[in-house]
């Protein structure tokens, strides 16, 4: 009886959960881009904190080795560039980095339009 109510417990709750998240957020860099350093530095910290680096976590890759399993619209030319992905498919992208105050509205648009993604009154800025 115990091990029932148990498994139905953990059931419920696994079904209440939803579906697992299917965004990422790629960020394509590569050694000596003063950008990306600009962006580790202000964002980085901050953005697995934030209810988007929650629902797109973040997923470092180098200019020079793109991953086979990632497919992109075209080529990346710019570092950073950050690439929402689901299902390993590239569906928006954000070339460059503009900036801490630019940076999250730009993201949140980004998530908004490609995404399911429900912005929260304290979303951005960790």
């Amino acid at each position: 009886m115990f091990r029932a109510k148990v498994f139905g417990g953990v059931l419920a709750a696994l079904l209440m959960a939803g579906p697992a998240l299917a965004a990422e957020l790629v960020m394509v860099e590569q050694v000596g881009c003063a950008w990306c350093a600009r962006w580790n530095d202000e964002i980085a910290p901050a953005y697995p904190k934030t209810d988007e680096g929650r629902f797109a976590p973040l997923r470092r890759v180098d200019l020079h080795r793109m991953p086979e399993d990632l497919e992109i619209t075209r080529r990346v030319t710019f570092t950073p560039t950050f690439l929402l992905v689901e299902d390993d498919r590239e569906i928006a992208r954000m070339e460059g980095y503009p900036g801490e105050d630019f940076f999250w509205p730009l993201l949140e648009k980004m998530l908004v339009e490609h995404t399911a993604y429900a912005p929260s009154e304290t979303a951005g800025n960790g």
